[in-house]
């Protein structure tokens, strides 16, 4: 990866006259006597957003942001500024900001510059520029024509398309220095459906680390979204409401893995766990999900949306097992939080940009499979739901209990998939319902790259996966009594 390494330092540094020399003596500011670590992150962002509604395109955008951000590390205690312009003065008065957690003194020594490889996990490429502006237009306006010919009901659509190319080069004080050169695209549409008076909307999409070539090459993704957006819509316009109690629950492969981000996936990042807020706080080696359960987070997968070649501090992604068999046997690690843990980090260090600081995020987490078959596990159930996708949901991290909406959900039947329902709302306990899972599949699944993921007021996309599995009881909030 020196290729990125070496275009990130000439794309950043060069236009505005730094150098590796000017890094260092800035480094070196900051690393006063009482401070342990510190790191210099400096990005340039580059966006476009595209939007079309009833065949209109209806907004085009494009921007640009930079920046730097200089962190001090004293103990627990951290000092953080940034500044919008990429010049040495501003990079100065970032560091002497930062540094002011310390108390004056001399300067420590920096080491030389050192880089490090890792894999490459995507293209260093400009999705910008990978189609033309009327090619844009007209994938905007192939989903638009397919979800209107797919079925006469579709009475709306919107389709909106965005494409980002993120340039990074972190500067740490122990020498080590990385780039990385971030593209990402994705696509959304959502259709309207009315029949007999009654309205219903649904959505689907997808995205990569790659080029709007995306959407079009080897697959039309284009128009399986457009297609599996009216699809949905049509389920929810006949779906029966949902029953309600505590019953089995079956989740399927794929997006449901959003419900593990959210209600187990948290409580696994080190900062909840070395503050002792998590759940899961001193709970290495225990038993906390059933024999079948082993759950990663895997930042390495090629081209996946939440894949980093290097995290946020220039640390090399990793895949990180954090539950396996069922016994918990680490969490997400950022450099700070290692290091306050005794532990390594683990390539999960992440910001959402050069004005926030990093911490401990997931980045693709997912359930390895099982050895059951899916079948199976419908055949299993006398009396359930299976709950093939959701909508929102939130967790309490301290408790790990969460409640979630299933924007497409089925009845179960004497081990049979009957009628659509809605308005199901599961409620649980993240780490109890892990122990309530009797079967997992062998069909895991990854979603389709739509994942965003907020913590503390930072945004960074993700990406979430499963196999089919079962929960044996599961509060289910319906309609029906």
């Amino acid at each position: 990866m020196q290729d990125s390494l070496n275009t990130a330092r000439n794309t950043l540094l060069a236009p505005a006259e730094l150098d590796d020399n000017a890094i260092q003596r800035a480094l070196g500011g900051l690393m006063r006597p009482s401070i342990d670590s510190a790191d210099l992150y400096f990005q340039l962002r580059r966006r476009e957003g595209w939007s079309l509604e009833d065949g209109i395109v209806k907004s085009g955008s494009a921007g640009t942001e930079q920046g730097v951000g200089a962190r001090a590390i004293s103990g627990e205690k951290t000092g953080f500024a940034y500044s919008e312009e990429l010049a040495l003065p501003a990079l100065t008065q970032a560091c002497d900001a930062a540094g002011a957690i310390a108390r004056a003194g001399q300067s420590h020594s920096m080491q030389a510059w050192r880089s490090g490889q890792w894999p490459r996990l995507y293209e260093p490429l400009d999705p910008m520029a990978s189609l033309p502006d009327a090619d844009k237009i007209a994938l905007l306006e192939k989903a638009d024509a397919v979800a209107r010919a797919e079925d006469p009901r579709v009475t709306q659509v919107q389709v909106s398309l965005a494409g980002l190319q993120d340039t990074v080069l972190v500067a740490h004080s122990d020498g080590s220095m990385a780039g990385d050169i971030r593209p990402l695209v994705r696509m959304n549409v959502t259709v309207f459906v009315e029949e007999n008076g009654k309205r219903e909307q649904a959505g689907a999409g997808g995205g990569a680390r790659t080029g709007y070539g995306y959407f079009t090459e080897n697959t039309d993704r284009v128009a399986e979204f457009a297609k599996e957006a009216v699809r949905k819509a049509l389920v929810r316009l006949h779906a029966e409401e949902a029953p309600a109690g505590t019953m089995p629950v079956v989740l399927g492969p794929g997006w449901p893995g959003v419900l593990l981000h959210e209600a187990v996936g948290h409580g696994l990042e080190g900062d909840f766990n070395r503050k002792g807020s998590s759940t899961y706080a001193g709970r290495v080696g225990q038993k906390v999900a059933s024999q079948y359960c082993t759950i990663v987070d895997d930042g390495t997968l090629a081209g996946r949306r939440g894949s980093l070649s290097v995290d946020d501090e220039g640390t090399p992604s990793h895949c990180t097992t954090l539950i396996e068999d069922g016994v918990l046997v680490g969490y997400m690690q950022d450099k700070h939080n290692a290091q306050l843990m005794k532990q390594q980090p683990t390539g999960n260090g992440r910001r959402e940009s050069f004005a926030h600081l990093p911490m401990p995020r997931m980045t693709n987490t997912y359930m390895r499979p099982g050895p059951h078959d899916p079948r199976e596990i419908i055949e299993s159930v006398k009396d359930g739901i299976y709950a093939v996708n959701f909508d929102g949901g939130s967790v309490d991290i301290t408790s790990g209990n969460f409640v979630f909406s299933a924007s497409e959900a089925y009845r179960i039947k004497n081990g049979r998939i009957g009628p659509a329902i809605k308005g199901a709302t599961l409620i649980g306990n993240g780490p109890k319902v892990l122990e309530q899972v009797s079967m997992v599949g062998h069909d895991m699944a990854l979603d389709s790259g739509i994942g965003v993921c907020g913590k503390d007021g930072q945004s960074v996309p993700v990406g979430v996966g499963q196999p089919t599995l079962k929960v044996d009881a599961l509060t289910v909030g319906g309609t029906q009594g």
